[in-house]
């Protein structure tokens, strides 16, 4: 065998190894989306439950005037406080820069170490020190409420900072090291970061007010422009939505037992367009609340990969209060999912307690909420068995947000998922607002959880969800008017 036929089947072995890695390689990463995520079991993990501190002293910097400053330098030293007298080959300071305490121009600024790359400056007026890029941090500063010293900013965190008390003579510091076993001691040594020694607080960059809008999304098709009937329109909704199928099945079905030619896109975009109808009657209505709550996450598949579901349910009255989504389990989503519950009350329960699992976004939410002056309960039902108080006392709430997490991916799986961030928005609202006014449930003695009188004089569930797009437009309008 020649030398060049050697080489020609070498090169044909290597193209076939490069060709079989990345064959592997993509199989893997399909097989890694396609299953549901597991979480991590926590009862294998060394760690120590979450813990909120309280509320730091908040200091404001002194404002000044730099006008009022000169004047006083005038009349004290008998000369006038001159600018910056800067060399030829000093850089030049840009006319916007201004002392953050006394609002002194720039010429009045010394750029610190004299290059023009720190953005350190020194207000000759004021002698107040700052970095142009975060000038406006120094404006307010925030103090350890134990030993009164600044917090560092230590974390970005996607919707809040983590600031952090560094001195180890602080009382708290020294409080939780002598609280240490000696077995406790020896491992802090080691591992540091396993223990939480000083005082945290973190500082949320949005506002109660932020939260008020809800997520919307664009409609294609305009329910007052389509071609169905409104019956056929009912049907469209009690097949696809009621009973979970898919929007090919629902046209299959359309065709098979109704003879109506209806495509699987023009399915999702009708309940695509319903859901944008009905979205605000289901999210505002006035519902009868008990007190006892429950919240959860579930997932669901867009465009390939798992994104959430953020449930809360009165687990008495069995409504749906909130159902947020979005492609992380942040702290930022499960505060919208609790504002969801809490703004529905003029006036809050002096007991409200939130029922969730160990996640500490929800902590974290707690302490947002706590900082707004709106003071409930989280209790974390942590693990699969009953291994403290708090389990054994809650873990019936906590089954059943669990056990509408498995009626909602009943009804979900048959879809195979959305394309678009729109998909998930929409079959969530039309799931929930099913579950909430057309869904019977035993446990309310096959009554639905929330009794419109109109929905009773309906003879079928397409005429119910017909009634239900008059009732959600007549609600619509009347908020518009007043």
């Amino acid at each position: 065998m020649s030398t060049s036929l050697y080489a020609e089947l070498w090169e044909i072995i290597n193209t076939q190894q490069q060709f079989i890695a990345l064959l592997v390689y993509q199989l893997s990463s399909i097989y890694a989306n396609t299953k549901a995520p597991r979480p991590t079991d926590i009862a294998d993990l060394d760690y120590q439950k979450m813990t909120v501190d309280e509320l730091p002293k908040v200091v404001e910097m002194e404002k000044l005037d730099y006008k009022k400053l000169l004047q006083e330098h005038l009349h004290q030293t008998g000369k006038p406080l001159k600018p910056v007298q800067r060399r030829a080959s000093s850089p030049t300071l840009p006319s916007t820069i201004h002392c953050p305490r006394c609002q002194a121009p720039s010429d009045y600024l010394y750029l610190n170490n004299g290059k023009s790359d720190n953005d350190q400056y020194l207000c000759k007026v004021c002698a107040n020190l700052f970095n142009d890029k975060n000038r406006y941090a120094k404006e307010v500063c925030f103090q350890c409420p134990h030993c009164e010293k600044n917090l560092a900013k230590i974390k970005d965190r996607k919707g809040f900072d983590i600031y952090k008390c560094l001195r180890k003579d602080c009382p708290y510091y020294t409080k939780r090291l002598k609280g240490l076993s000696k077995k406790e001691l020896k491992q802090f040594k080691k591992h540091k970061s396993l223990f939480k020694m000083h005082y945290i607080y973190r500082n949320f960059d949005f506002t109660l007010s932020d939260l008020e809008a809800n997520p919307d999304f664009k409609t294609k098709v305009h329910l007052n422009k389509i071609h169905s009937s409104p019956y056929v329109l009912g049907l469209i909704l009690t097949y696809h939505v009621n009973y979970g199928l898919s929007a090919e099945k629902t046209a299959v079905l359309m065709f098979d037992v109704h003879q109506l030619k209806i495509s699987g896109q023009t399915i999702r975009n009708y309940a695509r367009s319903v859901a944008h109808r009905v979205q605000a009657f289901t999210d505002h209505y006035p519902y009868e609340l008990s007190d006892q709550f429950c919240g959860d996450e579930t997932y669901i598949r867009v465009q390939g990969k798992w994104h959430y579901i953020y449930f809360f349910f009165d687990a008495e009255k069995k409504i749906i209060l909130s159902h947020r989504y979005n492609r992380h389990r942040d702290t930022e989503t499960a505060i919208k999912a609790i504002h969801d519950v809490v703004r529905r009350f003029k006036q809050l329960p002096d007991a409200l307690q939130l029922i969730v699992d160990g996640n500490p976004i929800y902590k974290l939410a707690q302490a947002f909420y706590a900082q707004n002056g709106i003071d409930f309960e989280v209790i974390q039902v942590i693990g699969l068995t009953n291994a403290d108080p708090v389990s054994r006392a809650y873990r019936p709430l906590k089954q059943i947000i669990e056990r509408l997490n498995r009626t909602f991916k009943g009804n979900y799986k048959p879809l195979g998922g959305f394309h678009s961030g729109a998909g998930p928005l929409a079959h969530v609202t039309l799931f929930t607002t099913y579950f909430n006014f057309l869904r019977p449930h035993a446990k309310l003695e096959k009554n639905v959880p929330v009794l419109l009188p109109e929905l009773n004089e309906c003879p079928d569930m397409p005429q119910k969800w017909i009634k239900l797009l008059q009732l959600s437009e007549d609600f619509i309008k009347g908020h518009q008017a007043s």
